[in-house]
């Protein structure tokens, strides 16, 4: 099982979704960002780095989701999600294709990397 963090970034009211490339696993699909937890590391030091390396800002923790475990078929993950909020810094992707800044309501017209689904289906219900 590989353990991914990922964030969900609030600006201006907004919150930022990133898509992935062509060349990455489950090209084109669209997923709260972050990345792999390395061995030792603590999850939230994981997602501020993960964030700071493939978007170029950084973020401030302010609270953790339910964990969403899926199994690929070839790979399973357990992405860890963090409710976070924009501190400093200009987007500029290293990895994804593109990014986009959503209202709540607009996330369920995204296709969604199946991980992420009930990550927005908890944020959905959420009051942020």
């Amino acid at each position: 099982m590989i353990n991914v963090t990922c964030a969900i970034i609030t600006i201006n009211h907004k919150i930022l979704v990133t898509q992935r490339s062509e060349k990455m696993k489950l090209p084109l699909k669209w997923e709260f960002p972050g990345g792999k937890l390395e061995l030792n590391e603590e999850e939230t030091d994981c997602i501020k780095r993960e964030i700071r390396e493939e978007i170029n800002i950084d973020i401030e923790i302010e609270g953790k989701l339910s964990n969403s475990i899926f199994d690929y078929g070839t790979f399973t993950i357990n992405l860890i999600p963090f409710l976070a909020n924009y501190i400093s810094g200009e987007i500029k992707l290293s990895e994804h294709k593109a990014y986009k800044l959503v209202s709540k309501s607009e996330l369920k017209n995204l296709d969604w990397a199946e991980a992420d689904i009930p990550i927005v289906e908890e944020l959905l219900k959420l009051e942020i």
